[in-house]
């Protein structure tokens, strides 16, 4: 640790400070704060007391759409001989797809009901730009039993033997599209809604856009003309670019058929929303608006927050940061915690750790202004260093301060802001909670002890539900539709 650093973390007195607990992966972390530390959580909503009828009941009185079974004697062909894709989510989405309460088992079994044979029917994994997901996170996902018994197949955004394309869309975006989704003759989407940091929400539409489109594509919505756009954040639909551009390309593939659910602050199911494509993402946003968005009447001077479950590196945490801004006054201090697990690579894409040192290199409006120049070739994973560029013009370099134990020494210095490991002496064997316990719990004596220092007080806020909770201040009405 640096000296100055540990003489100021020492001049802090903790007597009366309080302890929170924070999401680390399957664990958490205890932490002392100051009394007057506000917590921002979302509200209370129980979970579903029995989830496997509640998704049974939203596939039998589907939102705005006729049911499955009539849907597929609509087609006017033979059903042995239909066939039937099913976008699903990734690992980064907790998704409850498996088990009797799981989505995957009634909706198979209501397909091949309906005469649907096994053999006809396609799981197409919408990751996007993500990578592939492993045989591991298969069975975790989807169950033993459907990774057995069903195709699964990843989608490679960069494949371009996968394709159709399907000409422009209204905004002149080139948009090509999964043949093995387009092909099929019932098309049927699945996903989480949740606040989403560019998009609005996520579900719906966004398991074709970007969920399984190629790469030309996501260039444009995930573009800095899309992201710039104050309109691209939390729970905004209305004149969001990149809401409008996805459900229209959505719209043009033709989605038969979507089932989203809904989790509480404990990740529990709570509701099912299956139906028509707008209308049942629209009814599962207004759900969750009632309950992730948390008014504020002031901005804080230190706001600590976590990566949760879709912070698997230090790309998809991104969005707890991004989350975070609206709580923090500028050149404040923003304290994230993650538990960045992904097996690969615990920071992201050999291309995302390029475009890091970029960012790093030339500062968030020399980056922004590479992207938007007219030379510059669109590169994978270009959209999350632009993110992290929106939380260091708030914060600066010294007011983000990243604690994640999974990250080592040297990959530290690619990343914006400040190192939780340089509040640690080196070389002392630690387990991943104590480390993060003490990189983060140490983090907070060096924003308070940083503050004291200047003699002015310091105002707190703990953000209880990390990347899924939306702080707004009051005068930035949320939610608008």
């Amino acid at each position: 640790m640096k000296p100055e650093f540990n003489r100021l973390i020492n001049t802090i007195k903790t007597e009366g400070w309080k302890k929170i607990q924070i999401e680390f992966g399957p664990d958490y972390l205890e932490i002392e704060v100051p009394p007057d530390c506000q917590e921002l959580s979302m509200k209370e909503v129980p979970p579903a007391a029995h989830p496997g009828q509640v998704v049974e009941e939203a596939l039998s009185y589907p939102l705005a759409s006729p049911r499955l079974e009539e849907i597929i004697q609509g087609k006017n062909k033979p059903v042995s001989n239909l066939s039937v894709a099913i976008a699903v989510s990734d690992i980064t989405r907790p998704v409850p797809y498996q088990g009797e309460s799981g989505l995957l088992p009634p909706l198979l079994k209501r397909l091949e009901a309906a005469g649907i044979r096994k053999e006809n029917i396609k799981i197409i994994v919408a990751t996007g730009l993500h990578r592939p997901t492993t045989g591991q996170e298969k069975l975790a996902m989807y169950g033993a039993e459907v990774v057995r018994n069903y195709q699964i197949i990843d989608h490679k955004a960069d494949d371009p033997d996968l394709f159709l394309r399907l000409g422009v869309t209204s905004r002149g975006t080139a948009l090509s599209i999964n043949r093995h989704f387009y092909l099929s003759d019932l098309k049927i989407v699945t996903g989480l809604v949740e606040s989403h940091f560019f998009a609005g929400i996520s579900g719906g539409r966004k398991a074709i856009c970007p969920g399984l489109v190629d790469v030309k594509t996501i260039e444009k919505f995930h573009g800095p003309e899309y992201l710039e756009n104050p309109l691209a954040t939390n729970l905004i639909l209305d004149g969001n670019p990149c809401h409008e551009e996805a459900l229209e390309i959505a719209q043009r593939v033709g989605v038969d058929f979507s089932i989203n659910v809904t989790l509480n602050k404990d990740l529990k199911l709570t509701a099912v929303f299956a139906g028509d494509l707008v209308e049942s993402n629209l009814q599962a946003f207004q759900f969750i608006k009632n309950y992730v968005a948390i008014p504020l009447d002031r901005e804080y001077d230190l706001v600590l927050t976590h990566g949760g479950y879709v912070g698997q590196n230090h790309y998809q945490t991104a969005k707890a940061a991004a989350g975070a801004l609206p709580a923090v006054k500028k050149g404040g201090t923003i304290i994230i915690v993650a538990n960045n697990r992904d097996p690969f690579d615990p920071v992201g894409s050999p291309e995302y750790r390029t475009l890091l040192h970029l960012l790093k290199l030339q500062g968030p409006d020399g980056y922004l202004n590479l992207l938007q120049s007219p030379g510059w070739k669109f590169t994978r994973d270009q959209w999350e260093p632009e993110v992290w560029g929106k939380v260091l013009r708030k914060v600066g370099e010294e007011g983000l301060i990243y604690c994640s134990p999974e990250i080592n020494r040297k990959d530290y210095d690619l990343l914006p802001g400040r190192s939780g490991l340089e509040l640690l002496e080196e070389d002392i064997p630690m387990t991943l909670v104590k480390k993060a316990t003490e990189m983060t719990q140490k983090a907070v004596l060096l924003a308070v002890a940083r503050r004291e220092s200047s003699g002015l007080p310091l105002s707190m806020a703990f953000i209880r539900e990390g990347p899924y909770a939306v702080p707004y201040l009051l005068q930035t009405e949320a939610g608008s539709q």
